[in-house]
């Protein structure tokens, strides 16, 4: 049984931030665990730029923004294996694993992160009707297939989902010489950022055809066609909208789900909303010890508060490995309400937290000339106003210390979203 003070689970961007941050921190006795063949997790096939903007202050791709972190991980000599699947995690934080050179192996740790990222939803998810052909990819598959792999999956392509992956792949499709002829999103509105629309879409003129949804695939052994149909406020399909495509490719971008079987394993309590587990102040979940961050919390949209929330879980761990976990004296539930989903994190310990506490959350709809109110209890503490805001981009507020401790009774701050 080899012991590790810190064991991060994921080599991706979120689970080198927290590798940095933690040796940064002082803790010596550091090892990643990472499945794929190399370091850099998804950002490796995201071969356009728009990342590191408020990390590095400047552009950079995703394989640079992922080479400037394992250069940081080589130089403070973090040790990492690659190709180590990571099969269980207990409640005592024991962790089994496996790979080629060392077989089976389990490791105790003092201290976990869960960084294991995000997938997408597969067709069998979404129950869309019609055969089984070739040609039905998501949208990330095809991404590496496009920049990593160097195969074309088709030539003439519908995308079905407007998330970022999927606007992003309707530029690079076009790019390779394929010809996208529509983007169908279910949703009255798209789930990416803006600028992805502008500069994926409507710079290249392929149409996006909100509250739209695939009700047939045509096609045997390869996808023929498939029809697209106008649906109602309930997402039912609406008689009389169907519109027939011919195709040679459907991706599919229809949203990210936390991979979060090793949380279950670990008796980590999950949020239903987010899929992701439910954290305190210092990111650490319902098992004492254990972290999260990055997409395996909740799904982000820029990889920088990836980066920033990941180094807040590296500082903490390593406070906790160092001085064990320190009781609070109370505990504040934060309350999502009226338009906002969920919040991250859910709980707030004032005693311990930092100075300031970056609070992240999602709207569940498009608001327009609203704002963003947090109250603690009844007493309206700050409103900010906004003059749109979407599910596809992510909101976030700022709570005090010194703020919280002129409250020694709150017991819930609500967020919520109301007209300007």
């Amino acid at each position: 049984m080899q012991t590790y003070d810190l064991v991060i689970i994921g080599g991706g961007p979120a689970g080198l931030a927290a590798a940095v941050s933690a040796r940064k921190d002082g803790l010596d006795d550091i090892l990643i665990l990472e499945r794929d063949k190399e370091l850099g997790g998804i950002l490796n096939q995201c071969i356009h730029n728009g990342f590191g903007l408020h990390t590095f202050r400047e552009e950079l791709t995703g394989p640079e923004y992922a080479a400037r972190f394992i250069s940081q991980v080589e130089e403070l000599k973090i040790p990492y294996k690659l190709n180590t699947m990571v099969m269980d995690i207990s409640g005592d934080k024991k962790i089994t694993a496996m790979n080629r050179e060392d077989g089976m192996f389990e490791i105790q740790a003092k201290a976990i992160i869960l960084a294991m990222g995000c997938r997408e939803r597969s067709r069998g998810a979404l129950n869309i009707p019609g055969y089984r052909p070739a040609g039905i990819y998501s949208a990330g598959t095809a991404q590496r297939l496009v920049n990593m792999e160097g195969y074309m999956p088709g030539k003439e392509v519908v995308i079905l989902g407007s998330g970022d992956i999927g606007l992003i792949m309707a530029r690079r499709m076009t790019l390779e010489g394929a010809t996208v002829k529509v983007v169908a999103e279910l949703m009255p509105y798209s789930g990416g950022l803006k600028r992805n629309i502008v500069q994926c879409l409507d710079d290249f003129g392929i149409p996006l055809k909100l509250s739209h949804t695939v009700i047939d695939i045509d096609g045997k052994d390869r996808v023929k066609g498939i029809t697209l149909a106008e649906v109602d406020s309930d997402g039912k399909p609406i008689p009389g909208t169907e519109e027939y495509y011919s195709c040679d490719t459907l991706l599919l971008s229809c949203g990210l789900i936390p991979e979060n079987e090793l949380s279950r394993s670990a008796g980590v309590t999950l949020s239903p909303i987010t899929s992701g587990p439910v954290v305190n102040d210092s990111l650490e979940t319902s098992q004492e010890g254990i972290f999260a961050c990055g997409n395996v919390l909740h799904v982000h949209d820029l990889v920088d508060y990836v980066s920033e929330e990941a180094a807040q879980a590296g500082r903490n761990a390593a406070r906790y490995v160092k001085n064990g976990s320190a009781p609070s004296d109370r505990t504040i539930e934060i309350l999502p309400t009226d338009g906002v989903r969920y919040t991250v994190p859910r709980y707030v310990r004032p005693t311990l937290m930092d100075d300031k506490l970056t609070v992240r959350f999602r709207v569940g709809q498009v608001f327009r000339n609203c704002s963003i109110t947090t109250y603690f209890g009844d007493e309206l503490i700050s409103r900010r106003k906004r003059q749109v805001m979407a599910p596809g981009e992510m909101e976030q507020i700022t709570l005090e210390k010194a703020k919280l401790a002129q409250y020694p009774d709150l017991t819930q701050i609500t967020i919520k979203i109301e007209e300007a």
